[in-house]
């Protein structure tokens, strides 16, 4: 029987809202098994709110929770690093209305989580099973969920900038690898936005607190970052990074393979949405032993998949 499992100790650290430019300071605590991953607003009392797709209320460049009139925004970071980080439960101290951007993509998370480690607890992991495939589209973007024994992610993003164009990349989420190719793999694969957009995002009350220490700022045929890109892949990488934070919101591992195409939160979370009122299309099963936590090298890696990625080299000038 595979085994919840939750933090070894508490973590916190602080940092700066993406779009409120608020100061936030965030603690995560070991939680007991079944709680999921639960966000405590210490600025009002204690409020909770719940990792839950039933509370996403807006998706418009992060995904945003609400629960009687709270609110909770750019949770999807954090909630990737959990989930990569094969943590079950836990409770999120939070003194502010959005998770902090951090450096723009979930590594400090990562690295919080792997220095506090993990314990196992009593009861079994539960995993959410795609009997059949789901489909949410919205004109040429797409995201399906459909039946795997494991978890796969393939994602597809088309730009028309110099460092983007198409890019193509898959990545084995199993709980089997997903630990230790989250780190290694997409923990670090940083937001990006396009300086064309931001004056309009300014006056929508979005990005007031972005800054090249927390995004990738691309210009009409390059970057204003001046270390340059993590991978020349980075951008597809960042979207399935977003990817696995938004289908945390299911509470509990998937076992299905999401291919996703041009998408994005509004995408993510509206395939789980539709997914959950189907009740023929899903099943809750104990995690199989073969998705079980392993360190030894078994499974290609998306650096194994660099190779077949569908950008142009050439073009990279960081």
């Amino acid at each position: 029987m595979i085994k919840q499992r939750t933090l070894a100790s508490i973590i916190e650290t602080s940092g700066t809202g993406l779009h409120t430019a608020v100061p936030v300071h965030i603690r995560l605590l070991p939680a007991p098994p079944d709680t999921g991953y639960v966000f405590i607003r210490t600025d009002l009392g204690g409020f909770e709110l719940p990792a839950s797709i039933e509370y996403v209320v807006n998706c418009a460049y992060a995904t945003t929770l609400m629960r009687t009139g709270v609110m909770l925004s750019t949770v999807e970071h954090l909630l990737a690093a959990l989930r990569g980080g094969g943590v079950d439960n836990v409770y999120i101290e939070i003194d502010n209305l959005e998770v902090p951007i951090m450096d723009g993509s979930s590594e400090v998370f990562t690295d919080l989580i792997e220095r506090a480690g993990c314990i196992e607890q009593d009861e079994s992991r539960h995993a959410l099973r795609v009997r059949r495939e789901v489909v949410f589209e919205q004109g040429a973007r797409r995201v399906s969920l459909s039946p795997s024994d494991g978890y796969e992610i393939e994602c597809m993003i088309d730009f028309e900038h110099p460092l983007i164009g198409a890019q193509t990349g898959t990545f084995d989420a199993s709980d089997r690898v997903l630990a230790r190719n989250f780190a290694s793999e997409i923990s670090a694969a940083r937001t990006f936005g396009f300086v064309a957009e931001i004056e309009a995002l300014r006056k929508a009350n979005l990005v007031r607190g972005g800054s090249l220490d927390n995004a990738i700022v691309l210009t009409p045929d390059g970057m204003l970052n001046p270390g340059g890109l993590r991978w020349a892949d980075e951008f597809v990488r960042h979207k399935i990074l977003d990817i696995i934070g938004d289908l945390a919101l299911v509470g509990m591992p998937l076992l299905a393979r999401v291919t996703a195409s041009r998408s994005g939160h509004a995408l993510h979370t509206g395939v789980l949405a539709k997914l959950l009122r189907d009740d023929t299309a899903w099943e809750i099963v104990d995690m199989p032993e073969t998705q079980s936590f392993i360190h030894e090298r078994d499974a290609p890696t998306f650096a194994d998949e660099r190779e077949n990625l569908n950008f142009a080299r050439n073009r990279i000038h960081p």
